[in-house]
């Protein structure tokens, strides 16, 4: 891959950044916690973390209201079983339950929605969520994350289930720590097995 100082930049500084003090979703009501009526949402998802920082440079940035998005039983948390089981939910068209939902979508004019692809694809929790929220007339931003494939089928996907939203263009990020991470590690031990 070539090298392109502006990513770079972006990445850096995404990296020093973190959620940990921003407000999400109450777990009694699943509705955001507001300090305000913004009539903008950011909702994600994440596994790993990337899209979770994006999110928070859109929240903080431009004062919106917060949602992560998650499944009723939480994905597991090794990167392998993960995979296997999206890859499972896929073939088997079958969308997790989610914990939370945004009682109130409703109110938001514009929603920026982040998640990561999964196997060339939207993950089937925020298929949900894009399922169980009425984005009708509402102007729909993606951010999506991957670690290395692209957008995949994300356009066709978010078409479909948002039909009546308005798009715009999505940022298209690769953070590919994870994957990487696991394939150099290992690589590694396959070295020292030999």
């Amino acid at each position: 891959m070539a090298h392109d100082p502006t990513r770079r930049m972006l990445i850096t500084a995404l990296a020093g950044l973190t959620l940990a003090n921003v407000p999400l979703a109450s777990a009694a009501t699943g509705t955001p916690n507001v300090q305000g009526n913004s009539p903008i949402l950011v909702a994600y998802f994440s596994r790993s973390g990337n899209t979770r920082v994006i999110a928070g440079v859109v929240h903080r940035s431009l004062k919106t209201d917060l949602f992560e998005i998650e499944p009723a039983t939480p994905y597991p948390k090794d990167y392998f079983q993960t995979v296997e089981q999206a890859k499972n939910e896929r073939s088997r068209g079958t969308k997790p339950t989610l914990k939370n939902r945004v009682a109130d979508i409703e109110r938001y004019e514009t929603v920026y929605l982040g998640f990561p692809i999964w196997g060339t694809s939207v993950p089937p929790v925020v298929q949900t969520f894009l399922s169980n929220h009425n984005l009708a007339g509402k102007l729909l931003i993606p951010f999506i994350t991957h670690g290395g494939y692209g957008k995949g089928d994300s356009e066709d996907i978010l078409a479909n289930l948002a039909p009546a939203a308005r798009r715009e263009k999505p940022l298209v990020l690769e953070c590919d720590q994870e994957r990487r991470t696991t394939e150099t590690v290992t690589s590694w031990l396959d070295t020292i097995r030999s």
